[in-house]
């Protein structure tokens, strides 16, 4: 599966405001600051696709992204990428916390598609009580879940079997199957991508 393009095509709070429904979408969760923007850029080949900052919290709105690819056996498809709002950043509100919260779930509840969640965390550190409860809800729902440990770049190769094993005790998830990424170096794009692939034109 090759990327051919990919935009922005809806930004939204509200059920209302999202795009018409094209089928399965890959759904982008995790904490602030986890790195969601940059691996979604890397992911598609686009430098400001997604807009990234130093500082935690920027992305306040679900982003729906039209991707583009070329399947060798299907020719041109379009999926939805989707960016949801990252939570559990502490110097917003509680109002502002509760409403990205309340954002995440009115998506997962009303939109009916199949999805991939793709649940971010961060190499370098234990998954929050945050991620604990957003992977339970996901797996009580149903969802496809892919666990992937952000930042691989900034650990050494030493570290990284002790790190992904404290992340896939937390979230009860097989250490195996979690896949690595780094947005600098690229590492994990490949892996993620045919994962997408499978989900998108393979799975029963």
């Amino acid at each position: 599966m090759k990327v051919r393009s990919a935009q922005l095509a809806q930004s939204a709070v509200y059920p209302d405001q999202y795009p018409p429904q094209l089928g399965k979408e890959v759904v982008m969760l995790g904490r602030s600051n986890v790195g969601k923007s940059s691996l979604i850029n890397r992911l598609v080949n686009r430098k400001n696709l997604a807009r990234t900052s130093s500082a935690p919290g920027k992305t306040r709105l679900i982003n729906f992204f039209l991707v583009d690819v070329k399947d060798e056996q299907r020719g041109d498809y379009q999926w939805y990428l989707v960016d949801l709002p990252g939570y559990g950043y502490a110097k917003v509100s509680k109002a502002d916390r509760d409403n990205w919260l309340k954002m995440i779930n009115s998506y997962l509840v009303r939109r009916p598609e199949d999805k991939l969640c793709c649940l971010l965390v961060d190499i370098r550190h234990k998954p929050s009580v945050l991620d604990q409860e957003m992977c339970r809800i996901l797996y009580e729902a149903g969802y496809s879940l892919q666990i992937i440990a952000t930042k691989a770049d900034k650990i050494s190769r030493s570290a990284r079997a002790k790190n992904l094993a404290i992340i896939a005790e937390a979230l009860e998830f097989n250490a195996e199957d979690i896949i690595l990424f780094s947005s600098e170096t690229g590492e994990g794009r490949d892996e993620l991508l045919s994962l997408i692939e499978e989900f998108l034109f393979y799975q029963p």
